[in-house]
């Protein structure tokens, strides 16, 4: 009976630790080409970059209006949120794990976040996404 709880607390903690390294590479930030169509590079999340993107959040000022919100080139930097952040606004209330900033060829950069259903948003917010860019050590 002893030997039965030690290997399950065994496989309990095997599951952490798999769980926990899993995680780990999920707090990758892809920046992908659009008209390539593939992730051009990977960066490491830390807490300035999350920090950054809060901000991006607390200045969203409507929705992205364009009938197609998904251009056909420049780049879109995946940014995954550990903790999650409540966005609560007038154009978007629920918590975002996610983010995605796209960045058409000319025109302003702006979000795609999605709601507890999968529902994407298209929103536009204000900041200075040069700082942002400078701390993924990424020009465009």
């Amino acid at each position: 009976m002893i030997k039965k709880i030690l290997i399950s607390i065994c496989i309990c903690i095997f599951k952490l630790i798999t769980t926990s390294a899993m995680a780990q590479t999920n707090q990758q930030i892809q920046i992908i080409d659009i008209s390539k169509g593939k992730v051009i590079k990977n960066v490491q999340k830390n807490s300035d970059i999350q920090q950054e993107v809060e901000k991006f959040l607390e200045g969203i000022t409507g929705v992205y209006v364009k009938l197609n919100p998904y251009p056909n080139n420049g780049f879109v930097i995946k940014i995954p949120l550990e903790p999650n952040v409540m966005v609560k606004n007038q154009w978007f209330n629920d918590f975002v794990d996610e983010v995605m900033i796209i960045f058409p060829g000319q025109e302003h950069p702006y979000l795609m976040v999605f709601d507890n259903e999968n529902q994407p948003y298209f929103l536009t917010f204000q900041g200075d996404t040069s700082k942002f860019l400078g701390l993924l050590n990424f020009k465009p």
